[in-house]
């Protein structure tokens, strides 16, 4: 029995959740998501919450129990209060700007990198070396950074490039500069 599965999760208020055959939808403040729930699960909002329930139990159908019940929860978070990743850039002349809803990043190729933002991400650049993406759909503001941070990854021998607040990134000693006789 799926210990995820079967705790219910609590609607907010401001919050509302529709259950048509195989779709749960969720409508907040912040926005409107969807999701699709495949095999033997069944879904009920009862008393203010959202209830999950397996109706066999084989192993793919306990799996997927855990799983949708923990998407619809992020759902569940993510109309209410949203989520967010923050990016720094590290290198001398690096830096980022935006134009309109575009980012512009300046990240030491011979031209600016434009990047647009998918529908429901906002983009913010709060000094010249810091990003922040933030949107409702979890999965998707994460995706978003990795793009972000793909443009230019963080170099193990000086450091530089995007990387996520807080990451820690392994740096390596380098050449010694020392000839053999």
């Amino acid at each position: 029995m799926s210990r995820i599965g079967k705790t219910p999760i609590k609607i907010p208020n401001g919050v509302t959740i529709t259950i048509d055959p195989g779709i749960v939808r969720v409508k907040g403040p912040k926005g409107e998501l969807s999701q699709e729930i495949k095999g033997r699960i069944d879904v009920a909002v009862k008393d203010g919450e959202v209830l999950f329930k397996a109706k066999d139990d084989e192993r793919q159908t306990r799996a997927s129990w855990g799983l949708y019940r923990s998407l619809v929860s992020g759902m569940v978070k993510g109309v209410t209060e949203g989520y967010r990743k923050d990016l720094e850039i590290v290198g001398v002349g690096y830096r980022a700007s935006k134009k309109g809803n575009d980012l512009v990043i300046n990240i030491g190729y011979s031209h600016p990198v434009e990047f647009t933002a998918p529908e429901g991400i906002t983009l913010n650049v709060d000094e010249s070396t810091k990003i922040s993406v933030a949107g409702a759909d979890k999965s998707l503001v994460g995706l978003t950074a990795a793009k972000i941070r793909n443009v230019r990854p963080p170099e193990p021998y000086k450091g530089k490039g995007i990387r996520y607040v807080n990451e820690y990134v392994r740096r390596k000693a380098g050449k010694t500069g020392v000839k053999a006789v």
